[in-house]
């Protein structure tokens, strides 16, 4: 008798379930997904209030903001402005997505009102570098409001990981300008474009996306762990869509993106370095191709419970760690719970998944 092909026993081996009795049903993941969602809201709130609670108006020196500025940063400013002018549709159309979560909801209603705080910053930078008359400004914002921003996504997880990339993405546009303004440009144009208060607004814009950014990760981590093939491929669903919102509506929006890279602001290499490896880093996934792969050999097995669960995405996630992230997500949540009382009445408590990694 012949011996069995080693790549046939290979593909039986990655196949084999490896799923115990335990794994919680999809109504219990879906509860402790929100009760993370609840409590990590509940912390942040918190947090921004007693760490950032900044004013676009009377937290910069306006009046000592340099009117010389070079064409460049003039452009760019104008750009932060006119993708900041859809802070009501990213609010108000995502409000509807995400209506029956409180977490979600709650969140989103706070980081409308953080993002609107960006829109008057760069209003007031417009302003006051008085390159363009206020009536011009003026003019220019009616028309950017004329025209409506759509979603790219119509579900929770995708806009979740859609979220994640562009808080990332504009933190380093951000924090791109802060260099310009501290005079650390590599690029001759930009030299002479030193601006402490620049720097000052860019900066503190920066420290807001950092936040956003972190709550989000957060919130992947949780999906990751307690769903995560879906996950896994709504991350990918959006790295192979992703671009910067705004910019197929802005006037000029090639322009001002072709602007962003030639001042070395962002660029495609940022984009692969900074954003995708930075984020697989921190959520524990091992790479485009292992995610790839993964998805494509996904398939569900049923568990002692007659629910269906996936297998093959192990393969691709660093789970144990990803567990280790949400455990202490949670005692986060917990810690801040027994601080203000809440740990007394409506406890939180972490539930492991159930998922053996292997």
């Amino acid at each position: 008798m012949a011996a069995p092909d080693p790549e046939i026993i290979h593909e039986i081996e990655l196949q084999r379930p490896r799923l115990p009795v335990g794994v919680l049903s999809k109504q219990e993941r879906d509860v402790l997904v929100e009760r993370a969602l609840v409590g990590l809201y509940r912390w942040y709130l918190s947090r921004s209030q007693a760490t950032r609670n900044w004013s676009p108006d009377r937290s910069f020196d306006w009046r000592a903001l340099r009117t010389d500025h070079s064409i460049e940063v003039n452009k760019l400013i104008e750009g932060f402005f006119a993708v900041e002018q859809y802070v009501p549709d990213y609010t108000s159309k995502q409000l509807l997505v995400m209506r029956k979560s409180q977490g979600r909801s709650s969140f989103l209603i706070r980081w409308g009102s953080e993002e609107e705080k960006h829109a008057a910053t760069w209003l007031n930078a417009l302003l006051f570098l008085r390159h363009r008359p206020r009536k011009w400004i003026e003019e220019y914002k009616w028309m950017l409001r004329e025209i409506e921003f759509n979603l790219p996504w119509d579900d929770p997880l995708h806009l979740l990981f859609y979220a994640i990339l562009q808080e990332r993405a504009t933190q380093l546009n951000y924090l791109g300008t802060a260099l310009i303004a501290r005079g650390e440009s590599d690029k001759p144009e930009l030299k002479n474009d030193r601006d402490p208060i620049l720097e000052q607004a860019a900066t503190t814009i920066a420290r807001d996306e950092v936040a956003h950014y972190s709550f989000f990760l957060e919130i992947a981590r949780v999906y990751l762990y307690y769903h995560p093939t879906q996950a896994l491929e709504a991350l990918m669903d959006v790295i192979k869509t992703f671009a910067m919102p705004a910019l197929n509506i802005i006037p000029n929006g090639a322009e001002f993106y072709d602007l962003v890279h030639r001042t070395g602001v962002y660029g495609v290499r940022a984009y692969a370095r900074d954003v995708i490896q930075v984020l697989f880093d921190q959520l524990g996934v091992k790479g485009r191709k292992a995610v790839e792969e993964a998805v494509k050999r996904s398939r569900q097995v049923p568990d002692g419970n007659g629910d269906l669960h996936d297998t093959a995405v192990f393969n691709a996630l660093d789970y144990h760690a990803v567990e280790a992230s949400v455990r202490r997500l949670f005692g986060r949540i917990q810690a801040y719970e027994q601080e203000i009382g809440l740990a007394e009445v409506d406890p939180t408590q972490f539930v492991a998944s159930g998922y053996a990694a292997g």
